[in-house]
């Protein structure tokens, strides 16, 4: 053994020795309780066993749904912090585009009569010039005004449509065609809507009446509807043709009328026309106009009364249309249609309730009405007053041949 192992052995004997005089008892302790303290550390062993375990469990529980909680809120504030990615730059589109602010152009309600200006505004959204070449109201009742006919891209124009009440009373919805040079959409439709508002609503506006030999009376009614908020009150009547009788009825007072017009005796024999004015309590309508008229019309009668056809000769086959109208009491029926002119189709199509039939002619490309012929459509009828029935057929001539002109000498 070395000293110094020899050295540290003496010094743990002088320890020991020590601690044995200052602790009498030791290490002579009773086995008994010496045993029971070994055995009672052991039966708590298991028990700290199990402790340690539950809660290493538990700690694994509450460590996932952090986990799970910190991963969505991590995941959130990532989404959230993320920055948003920019929409994409739209490509311009290619060509002439045409893009209105509004298509419809709606005023509200007016008055009648009133002329009503709508202004639609549009963009050439396009990479090319924009070219209108045509701005087509689909009613007589709108009137075309200024409207741009070329636009620059990126530039803006306008369409003015004017629209004139005259003759209209309630819901108005009308079309505006324009015409342009955009590929996508080369014809557009506008639409003007909106509301008449009349003071009194006449339905119909005026009292026409039909008559013939058969039935040389007639009558028709025209409603007076008040559209007021006070009672309106009809205080006179003035007629100023004889031809016609009127009376007034009254459907529901201050609110609506009937204005009852007949022929009077000795009934007419020739066009009669006139005007009957309502008196009234309203301050804004003191006087109601509605005009009368009784249009003598023959038994049976063709519509148009003349074929008119394009300059000679006809370039292409020429089609026609012309109707055969029944006013007469009885049933009448047509047969034996012909043109005088060699070429021409004709087909009749009857109306099985007698009142009109049709006539189609075809007119054949070369067609020429030979100058000083009279040239007719003809057809029979059932009706023992008009036993025939002749359509002329007018043709403007030739275009005068252009004089050659004098050749100058020298030339």
């Amino acid at each position: 053994m070395s000293s110094k192992n020899r050295k540290n052995q003496a010094r743990n004997e002088r320890r020991n020795q020590e601690y044995r005089s200052s602790h009498p008892g030791w290490p002579n302790r009773p086995p008994d309780a010496n045993g029971a303290g070994r055995r009672g550390w052991k039966a708590l062993i298991p028990l700290g066993a199990f402790l340690v375990i539950a809660g290493l469990v538990v700690y694994a529980v509450n460590a996932t749904k952090s986990a799970k909680s910190g991963g969505s809120s991590s995941g959130t504030a990532a989404q959230s912090a993320s920055p948003t990615p920019a929409a994409a730059p739209q490509p311009t589109p290619t060509g002439p585009r045409i893009k209105f602010a509004n298509p419809v152009y709606e005023f509200g309600k007016v008055n009648g009569d009133e002329l009503v200006n709508c202004l639609f505004l549009f963009t050439n959204v396009g990479n090319a010039l924009l070219e209108l070449t045509e701005v087509s109201p689909s009613c007589g009742c709108m009137k075309t005004g200024e409207w741009s006919h070329k636009v620059e891209p990126g530039r803006s124009g306008s369409i003015s449509v004017q629209y004139d009440s005259h003759h209209y009373t309630g819901p108005f919805a009308k079309s505006v065609f324009v015409t342009c040079n955009d590929s996508n959409q080369p014809k557009v439709m506008l639409e003007i809507k909106g509301t008449v508002w009349r003071p009194v609503q006449l339905t119909p506006e005026n009292a026409v009446m039909e008559l013939n030999s058969e039935a040389p009376s007639n009558s028709t009614s025209v409603r007076i509807l008040s559209n007021l908020d006070q009672p309106l009150t009809i205080t006179n009547i003035l007629n100023d043709n004889n031809a016609f009788a009127v009376e007034l009825e009254t459907n529901q007072p201050g609110k609506e009328y009937h204005l009852v017009v007949k022929t009077a005796a000795p009934f007419p024999t020739v066009m009669q026309q006139g005007h009957v004015t309502l008196k009234t309590t309203a301050t804004n309508l003191p006087e109601i106009s509605i005009s009368t008229r009784a249009n003598i019309v023959p038994l049976v009668m063709p519509i148009p009364y003349l074929i008119r056809m394009p300059p000679a000769p006809l370039t292409n086959p020429f089609p026609y249309t012309v109707w055969v109208r029944n006013n007469s009491t009885n049933h009448v029926t047509l047969s034996e249609p012909v043109v005088n002119a060699s070429g021409v189709d004709v087909q009749l199509k009857e109306d099985p309730a007698g009142k009109q039939s049709t006539i189609s002619l075809n007119f054949p490309a070369g067609f020429e009405v030979p100058f000083g012929d009279r040239v007719e459509l003809t057809l029979k009828t059932s009706h023992p007053l008009v036993p025939v029935i002749k359509v002329p057929v007018v043709q403007l001539p030739r275009p005068a041949a252009e004089a050659p002109r004098p050749v100058r000498q020298g030339q």
